[in-house]
């Protein structure tokens, strides 16, 4: 179990501290008690936390990234170039080389300036299609063939911390983070960005007639509350330093169309027309995920069911768009 105040007063830069993953996660290490440096590329933080010094950083460039690492203690590269399944499907190399070479900028540049551990956010995507729940030494290359560029590239940034970490004569600690497919409150909600969740809690929430699910609904996905993997994360990040995996997911696999009432009931659209549309595209058919490493590490456990989750995620997006548009807001 990680101690109390093990991230207490340590030095801890999060990437893309505006983004998802980064705007949960600066508030929890700040309520650990960490001084947390955190970095934006175009937009302002969506939930600015007075503690943190913010800076404007474009980790495509070596310098920036030098400067955002120094003094750290620790870093947390949350900072990718991601998107919906339409735009993946359609222009797959739009996240192939920024990411690429964010995430080696990020990492020379912690190991120049001698940061403690690394920590990099990967995806679920490096896994290929199985018919059983995948675990850590099951990524060996062989993608979903949606997912080949940017399993690809998620994978060989993952080898890079490998190398970082395991085959230099004077290592950096680093680990490697999978998580489930994540959900919930500052997601990215727009039509062109948001994933499968956000997307049909939008559409509920609109009241779209017909309710429009792209495929036909019997996708299994491993979906997690974001707070929960926030958690599963930073317990796991005192335990593994050599660059090992870790699956960070909830271990309850569930299908779009068991999903479905839930979000519609949440939003109060019980009764929508629901329509498959099996031209839109769609990505991995199956994708379950274990968990016995991080259980076995740390002892943790998602916290949040589904349906909770999902309501309280209804609940912000209603406070949060009340007044303008996802789009309207990006702008």
């Amino acid at each position: 179990m990680m101690a109390p105040d093990f991230f207490a007063g340590k030095r801890i830069l999060v990437t893309g501290a505006g983004g998802f993953i980064g705007t949960h996660l600066v508030r929890r290490l700040v309520e650990l008690g960490a001084e947390v440096r955190g970095t934006l590329h175009q937009k302002p933080p969506q939930r600015p936390e007075p503690d943190v010094r913010y800076l404007q950083c474009d980790l495509t460039k070596s310098e920036d990234c030098r400067q955002a690492t120094q003094g750290m203690d620790y870093v947390f590269m949350a900072a990718a170039n991601s998107s919906g399944a339409a735009v993946m499907e359609k222009t797959p190399l739009v996240h192939l080389t920024p990411n690429l070479v964010m995430n080696a900028y990020m990492l020379a540049a912690a190991y120049e300036n001698e940061v403690k551990k690394f920590c990099f956010i990967s995806s679920n995507t490096v896994y290929p299609v199985t018919d059983f729940a995948v675990r850590e030494e099951d990524a060996r290359f062989d993608f979903f063939e949606k997912y080949f560029i940017v399993g690809w590239m998620k994978r060989f940034s993952e080898v890079m911390c490998e190398m970082y970490s395991g085959r230099i004569k004077a290592p950096m600690q680093t680990l490697v983070a999978r998580p489930g497919n994540l959900y919930g409150p500052f997601d990215k909600f727009t039509r062109t960005e948001s994933k499968v969740i956000a997307a049909l809690i939008r559409r509920a929430i609109e009241r779209q007639d017909p309710y429009v699910v792209w495929g036909d609904g019997r996708d299994i996905k491993d979906f997690l509350y974001v707070e929960d993997f926030i958690d599963g994360l930073l317990k796991a990040f005192p335990h593994v330093e050599s660059g090992e995996p870790v699956n960070i997911a909830s271990g309850r696999p569930v299908t779009i169309r068991e999903m479905l009432p839930i979000i519609l009931t949440a939003a109060d659209y019980a009764d929508a027309r629901i329509e498959y549309d099996e031209t839109q595209p769609t990505m991995i058919p199956r994708r379950e995920i274990n968990i016995d490493r991080i259980q076995a590490l740390t002892g943790w456990v998602p916290a949040t069911s589904l349906a909770s989750g999902i309501q309280k995620t209804v609940a912000w997006y209603k406070c949060a768009y009340a007044a303008k548009t996802p789009e309207e807001m990006a702008l």
